[in-house]
């Protein structure tokens, strides 16, 4: 599934924007961090990715370069991509409003974000099924492929999450307006295209198609 540049970049900012806005234990720790402490507490919490995925990144690198000549594993991987793309882009239309109820957060946010986002599967889940696979791909047309991807992806995860954060400090309005759905909306839209896309690389690996 050899993708462009321009190509990969968008899958790269549609997957970090879905998860950066969408609910989750890193997301309601932003809010909270934000509305009891004020913002700049809330974007300590949103750099906490940049931290704990680079392990989870190698491992998971790793373990799947060692079944690159093995069809039928890695569309099996491709196929439960889908099904998790699927799965982000469902909840992304059923999320509900996000409240921020702050439950005596104390400060330490960087290292409170750090702790939670290591505890959270979704990031493993991700970069197993769905992160990794994208970047073995993108290796495939050189290491500036590789970096484009990460680049944009932790661009638009940490900006999403930064934004969450700046906005709640001036107006938690956001976070229950019609604004907030009509985004999900379109990232959940987003991720139902290229779940497509890992559908028929699982096809393509599976049965030669």
């Amino acid at each position: 599934m050899a993708q462009s540049l321009p190509s990969l970049a968008l899958a790269a900012a549609s997957l970090g924007l879905s998860a950066g806005f969408s609910p989750g234990p890193l997301f309601s720790l932003v809010l909270a961090q934000t509305l009891r402490h004020g913002p700049a507490e809330g974007v300590k919490v949103a750099l906490a990715p940049v931290i704990t995925d680079a392990p989870i990144i190698l491992v998971c690198w790793l373990v799947l370069s060692r079944f690159s000549g093995t069809p039928a594993v890695l569309g099996l991987v491709s196929l439960a991509g889908a099904g998790l793309l699927v799965r982000y882009g469902l909840a992304c239309f059923t999320a509900p409003p996000l409240t921020a109820g702050a439950d005596g957060e104390a400060p330490r946010s960087l290292l409170r974000g750090v702790a939670a986002n290591f505890a959270n599967p979704h990031p493993y889940l991700f970069w197993v099924a769905i992160g990794v696979p994208l970047l073995l791909d993108a290796a495939a047309d050189g290491s500036a492929a590789v970096v484009v991807f990460l680049a944009v992806f932790y661009l638009a995860i940490v900006g999403a999450k930064v934004t969450a954060a700046v906005v709640t400090g001036r107006c938690g309005r956001f976070l229950s307006g019609r604004g907030y759905r009509l985004l999900m909306a379109a990232l959940g839209l987003s991720l139902f295209y290229f779940a497509v896309s890992f559908l028929r690389q699982a096809f393509s690996l599976l049965f030669g198609a």
